[in-house]
Parts: structure tokens; C-alpha cells; sequence
């Protein structure tokens, strides 16, 4: 907002000060050229500035204010760009209900990862009678459980891989560590941990969340759509034999 009785303020001091000035110089180089500063060479000495320098510097001082305003509007708004790109990116990459990468992203990120020569572990995991849940509880318990396990599939993999929702029920996760034992142990605790959820469904009854997983190790240059294959077989033979395993 402009402040008009400041910038009157400024341009009143600004006349001032060249009014000031004016009569310094005048009343050093009038006598000196033989005349006399008086009368109405006096009066055009005083109004001369003040009429001149008053209006022109309220002016400068009015424009100088607007351009001010008007970029501190334009960062304001480059500010306010960059955090909804910023956030565009994030739900680009996210799933919306879990928090953990989309489908696509996690894809893209295997990709990146095999491109790199790296090698490491992959996880396929599948909640078992995650629709029994739904028909049971109602999809309500149903997002809640998937939320759960977003939660506490990005605390566990925090700074160790990846972790994205390949669709439904199931999730991925790559562990950037190729020793085995070490992945096993990984997704043993992932599994234990999933297996210690409770949800309180709407009708007040608990409901419990087991997963069935399936591990293989990538190595380096790995073929994406092999190991996730590989991954989701041995996920299926740990549903065939019994649920709440692993497979690797």
C-alpha cells in the first residue's frame, strides 16, 4: 500500500533542500557578477525550486514506491510459484493415499538404479485378504491399512532404498544393499512389523494386516521387468504356503 503522506514528507524536504541550495549558489555568484539578490530575483530564487523540485520529486518518490511495490508483488508471486511447482512434482511422484512412490515413479527409479550398474534387493509385497478387509470392514479400513503401511514402509526404508505402490494392495520396495542376508533380515522386519498393526474398524472390532513377500536380488544392470517378475512368483509362493512368509 503506498503511503502518500510520506512521499508528500519526502518531496517536501527534497524542495527544501534545493531550495537551500539555490540560495547558496545565488548568493555567492549574484554579487559576484555585480547584481543583487532581491526583490523579484529573490522571489523566482525561492519559488523556482519549490515549484520545480516539489512536484518531480513527489513524482520520482510515487513511481520509485509503485515499482517497489509491484516487485515485491512479482517475488511474492515467483515465491508462491515455485512452493505449487515444488508441490506439483511431490503428488506427481506420490501416491496420493499412501505417501509412497506412484507406479511410475517407483518404475523410473528401478530404471535409474539398473542404469547406474547398481545392484541391490527387491522386494514385492502384497497384503493378504486385503479383500476380505474391504468386504468386511469397508474400504474406509481399508485406505486406513494402506496408509499404515505407507507410513511404516517409508520409515523403514528411509535412506536404505525405495519404496512405491505398484497398484491395489501391493507395494515395492528396493533395498540399495546386494548382500542377501541383509535383505532378508530387512523384509523380515517389514513383515513383523506389518503383523503388529491394529486398526480399529467402524463398527469397533480390530482388525489385523499380514503381508506375504517376495525377494530376489538385482544385480548390477538387472533387467526391470524380469526381477519384478521374479519378485511377484516368489510372493505368490509365499501365499501358497501359508501367507504372513517370505520368499527368497
Amino acid at each position: 500500500m503506498i503511503n502518500y503522506w510520506r512521499i508528500f514528507l519526502k518531496a517536501v524536504l527534497t524542495g527544501a533542500l534545493a531550495l537551500t541550495l539555490t540560495l547558496i549558489i545565488t548568493s555567492i555568484f549574484v554579487p559576484m557578477m555585480g547584481g543583487q539578490l532581491a526583490g523579484a530575483g529573490l522571489i523566482m530564487t525561492i519559488v523556482c525550486p519549490l515549484a520545480t523540485a516539489i512536484p518531480m520529486s513527489a513524482l520520482h518518490y510515487l513511481n520509485s514506491e509503485r515499482l517497489r511495490i509491484a516487485k515485491d508483488e512479482a517475488l511474492r508471486i515467483r515465491d508462491e510459484l515455485q512452493k505449487a511447482n515444488a508441490l506439483l512434482r511431490k503428488h506427481s511422484r506420490e501416491d496420493s493415499l499412501t505417501g509412497v512412490l506412484n507406479r511410475a515413479t517407483f518404475l523410473d527409479e528401478l530404471i535409474t538404479v539398473s542404469e547406474n550398474q547398481q545392484s541391490g534387493g527387491l522386494l514385492f509385497i502384497d497384503l493378504d485378504h486385503f479383500k476380505t478387509i474391504n468386504d468386511t470392514y469397508g474400504h474406509a479400513t481399508g485406505d486406513a491399512a494402506l496408509r499404515r503401511i505407507g507410513l511404516l514402509l517409508i520409515r523403514l526404508t528411509d535412506k536404505k532404498g525405495f519404496v512405491g505402490r505398484l497398484g491395489g494392495e501391493e507395494f515395492g520396495v528396493f533395498i540399495k544393499n546386494p548382500d542377501l542376508n541383509f535383505i532378508y533380515k530387512y523384509a523380515e522386519n517389514i513383515r513383523r512389523e506389518i503383523s503388529t498393526l491394529r486398526l480399529v474398524a467402524s463398527d469397533n472390532k480390530i482388525v489385523s494386516i499380514t503381508a506375504s513377500i517376495g525377494v530376489t536380488l538385482c544385480n548390477a544392470g538387472f533387467n526391470i521387468d524380469q526381477s519384478l517378475l521374479e519378485a511377484d512368483e516368489k510372493m505368490y509362493i509365499a501365499k501358497r504356503q501359508g501367507r504372513n512368509l517370505i520368499v527368497a
